[in-house]
């Protein structure tokens, strides 16, 4: 299982992604799904993935490496592509393509075909945007009055974002209250897990301003699910009783 969630506010972008991969309750490890392209001053690009991590990994590596235009000869990349939504396009396009390849193998073994990508950030000239791209390698975009998108198991981490996030939320705040996010997954899902992977994209900057790994333990995330925690049994406690009692 996995939750990534990314959000985009006026001031920029952040996306984060747990690593945790099962197999079975005895089999868990640890793989990177939030993967970040840069060339400083020109483009920043972060895929965070869900789903089948085989298809998820072929669909990044295929990016890195490229697909061949038949029609121009050249090698498509996230890094030649002129626009974000083009950008996405060829993602949408890869995936498709391995479903193609692979849907039959995947068919025989009983595997289902399930992955999902979140795809953000900017390239210098135009305007920074968030995609969600989905198995069937169709995708949706982020918007104003809905700033944030998920995938994964995303039910848990999803009332706090309606609640906390709008679009003229502060950059670092925004990325505060996606940790808030990830940390009441976590505490519901056993199935996602740290290390977090984490990056902030300031709007126009086109470069990483953050790109970091909490690991467990790390201190300020402690402290920030034990502030939650303590801030949720305040608030409860607050709320006066149900007048209900002796009614029925």
């Amino acid at each position: 299982m996995t939750y990534c969630c990314g959000i985009l506010v006026r001031e920029g972008l952040v996306m984060i992604a747990d690593t945790r991969t099962n197999a079975g309750l005895d089999n868990v490890s640890t793989f990177r799904k939030l993967h970040v392209f840069k060339q400083p001053g020109e483009r920043i690009m972060a895929i965070a993935s869900s789903g089948n991590l085989s298809l998820s990994q072929s669909v990044v590596s295929t990016m890195i490496e490229g697909v061949e235009n038949k029609d121009t000869g050249e090698r498509e990349t996230l890094m030649n592509a002129p626009t974000m939504f083009q950008a996405a396009q060829r993602i949408g396009r890869v995936v498709r393509a391995i479903h193609d390849d692979e849907s039959s193998a995947l068919i025989a073994a009983d595997v289902k075909f399930d992955v999902s990508f979140l795809f953000g950030g900017q390239i210098r000239g135009e305007r920074m945007r968030l995609f969600m791209i989905y198995s069937a390698g169709n995708f949706i975009e982020c918007t104003t009055d809905t700033p944030y998108l998920q995938i994964g198991e995303h039910k848990y981490g999803k009332p706090v974002l309606d609640r906390a996030i709008t679009y003229g939320v502060d950059l670092y705040d925004a990325l505060k209250i996606g940790l808030i996010s990830m940390d009441s997954t976590m505490r519901s899902n056993l199935g996602v897990g740290m290390p977090i992977d984490v990056l902030v994209a300031r709007r126009d900057a086109c470069d990483a301003e953050l790109s970091y790994r909490i690991e467990p333990g790390e201190p300020y995330f402690h402290d920030l699910r034990e502030r939650w925690s303590a801030a949720l049994r305040a608030a409860h406690m607050a709320i006066p009783r149900p007048p209900y009692a002796g009614t029925g």
